[in-house]
């Protein structure tokens, strides 16, 4: 009788820890600890290196590299912003973003010839992970898009970490907020330490008579969703995408981006709503919504892209970790703010 008890109430037990961590993934946080903040900063933005404040980001994407037909990255020197962030932030991880979704057709061969020929794989991969360390970086994030996620893509990243992983480097993968690439397999999906979700983008200047919000917070709920439920990824490797950028569609004949800083230069107001006529953004109140969101279903938020940021009082980067510090993350322990 006794052993019967006993492994009735282990069963208890047991069954009880599951349900447990069944509710914590499902909510990514029951108590909230730590949250990534990964914020990308494109090349044609360097210049802005000094006003960007590393100690509000605990991961940093230098974009974009892409290879020359040999398999060499070609990208502007990078040891500035290397230097900078360390300095302010030592715990930083920093990677390297391959790719992005506005290729040359030169790029765009080159990729497709390096990756979809099974026997270029390798000089790829040992080119990207010699990249990697000579530039003391801490992994590679992969941010090829739509028509440049070729054949080869899937084999060419399951390479690329297993190559990344004998020296204790991550990859990461930038993926549309509701689609799944179909030349990304499942096999492929499970080797990305962490998924930053492109929850932005759903109206642009390829439709330009269909005006309108382009990263809404019902965009941001529909993207986690996705990936989470109809995919299957736990909400601890994801980060929600938030835009620092908006679209004018004032002339249809011409729609047209422009930043967030833009928009506080014209009216310091137009920092806390989302659009003025028929120009929309994400003004303050919403990435306040969105880093909540963030802090309830995954497990960060993610920043396209720094130098589009008001680098005042009212901007959007200082906006996120203040939210975060409010709901009782931790993210760098820096800045003091």
């Amino acid at each position: 009788m006794k052993k019967h008890l006993t492994i009735f109430l282990l069963s208890i037990i047991i069954f009880s820890c599951s349900k447990d961590e069944i509710i914590e993934d499902e909510n990514n946080n029951s108590n909230p600890t730590n949250a990534m903040v990964v914020g990308y900063f494109p090349s044609w933005r360097f210049d802005l290196n000094n006003q960007i404040n590393y100690c509000k980001i605990t991961h940093l994407n230098l974009a974009f590299a892409n290879p020359d037909s040999n398999g060499n990255l070609v990208m502007p020197d990078i040891s500035n912003v290397v230097n900078k962030a360390k300095s302010e932030n030592p715990n930083i991880k920093i990677c390297i973003s391959i790719g992005g979704g506005a290729l040359t057709s030169e790029q765009a061969n080159n990729w497709s010839n390096l990756i979809d020929n099974p026997q270029n794989i390798p000089t790829i991969v040992t080119k990207i992970v010699e990249y990697v360390l000579a530039n003391n970086l801490d992994g590679v994030d992969v941010d090829l898009e739509w028509q440049y996620v070729t054949s080869g893509y899937s084999n060419f990243v399951i390479n690329l970490n297993t190559e990344l992983d004998k020296h204790s480097k991550i990859i990461t993968a930038a993926l549309p907020g509701t689609t799944k690439y179909t030349n990304i397999t499942n096999n492929a999906l499970q080797v990305f330490d962490f998924i930053h979700l492109m929850a932005y983008d759903f109206k642009g200047p390829w439709k330009p008579t269909d005006s309108g919000q382009h990263s809404s917070y019902s965009h941001a709920e529909q993207s986690i969703n996705f990936w989470k439920n109809s995919i299957g990824v736990s909400g601890k490797k994801l980060t929600l995408g938030v835009p620092f950028y908006g679209y004018d569609f004032t002339n249809s004949s011409n729609v047209s981006a422009f930043r967030f800083s833009d928009m506080v230069s014209l009216n310091t107001s137009y920092a806390d709503i989302d659009n003025v006529g028929s120009k929309f953004y994400n003004g303050r109140p919403t990435i306040r919504s969105k880093v909540k969101l963030a802090g309830n279903k995954v497990n960060g938020i993610m920043i396209w892209e720094l130098g589009q940021d008001s680098f005042t009082e009212y901007s959007l980067l200082q906006t996120i970790h203040k939210e975060y510090s409010n709901l009782g993350f931790t993210t760098t322990n820096l800045c003091n703010d």
